[in-house]
């Protein structure tokens, strides 16, 4: 299936027979959020740790929220709610880095 496919299952409650194709979308899902809350990040000029701690809350919210309220999957199908919530962490955090370092130091340096 299309990425263009897979990505239009995502606004409804959807059969995801393939596994693979729904920790992909998970995986590029949280890559855009990674992008979108650094920008944010930046354009605000938040600073520090608090910066870092609402960016995992934030990421793992919405992802465990679609999940489990949008989507109504069974966890335990693809290794528990942590598998879930924690597929795609580190490099969506290494792009929200990214873009949040750059934007900041564009805009407030």
């Amino acid at each position: 299936m299309s990425i263009s496919a897979s990505f239009c299952k995502i606004w409804v409650q959807s059969d995801w027979s393939d596994k693979e194709e729904f920790l992909d979308v998970i995986y590029w899902a949280r890559q855009i959020i990674g992008i979108i809350v650094g920008l944010v990040w930046g354009l605000f000029a938040l600073k520090g740790f608090l910066g870092l701690a609402l960016f995992a809350a934030i990421s793992a919210g919405i992802i465990y929220v679609w999940f489990t309220a949008v989507q109504g999957v069974d966890e335990s199908e693809f290794g528990g709610a942590w598998e879930l919530t924690k597929e795609g962490f580190m490099t969506s955090f290494a792009g929200f880095l990214v873009t949040w370092i750059i934007t900041y130091s564009h805009l407030h340096a």
